[in-house]
């Protein structure tokens, strides 16, 4: 798996999706305080996004704290301590949508929690 994939099929904006992997990454210590994120350029030709999506992201990376853009050198994880955002509520985020698009294709909720666990059971088979 890619360290960063876009799913196209997915309501969120890719700004967004991206946006949620780079705090899940820095919140669960991929990214530690101190590391120089990859280039705009770099990302937006590995991850084939365009160049100005990428921006966005870090810029809100920057304003939400998360960040910081040092001129001439790149951008940095900051130490975000205790910051309210975290791995689970982004989680939550992202498994609320997906259930709120298998509702509006007509499957109940316990159709959509029994499909999830199918699933979630199915992943943690190939892990293994």
């Amino acid at each position: 798996m890619a360290l960063f994939e876009i799913d196209e099929s997915s309501g969120l904006p890719v700004w967004v999706q991206l946006r949620n992997r780079f705090v899940y990454l820095i919140k669960t210590g991929y990214y530690r305080p101190g590391d120089q994120l990859p280039s705009v350029r770099t990302l937006a030709a590995e991850a084939a996004i365009n160049y100005n999506t990428v921006s966005k992201v870090y810029v809100n990376l920057e304003s939400d704290g998360y960040v910081e853009s040092v001129r001439g050198r790149g951008v940095f994880v900051r130490d975000i301590g205790g910051k309210a955002d975290d791995v689970c509520s982004i989680a939550d985020t992202e498994i609320e949508g997906c259930i709120r698009r298998c509702l509006a294709l007509g499957m109940t909720i316990d159709e959509v929690t029994l499909c999830m666990m199918d699933v979630a059971h199915r992943l943690k088979d190939e892990r293994s």
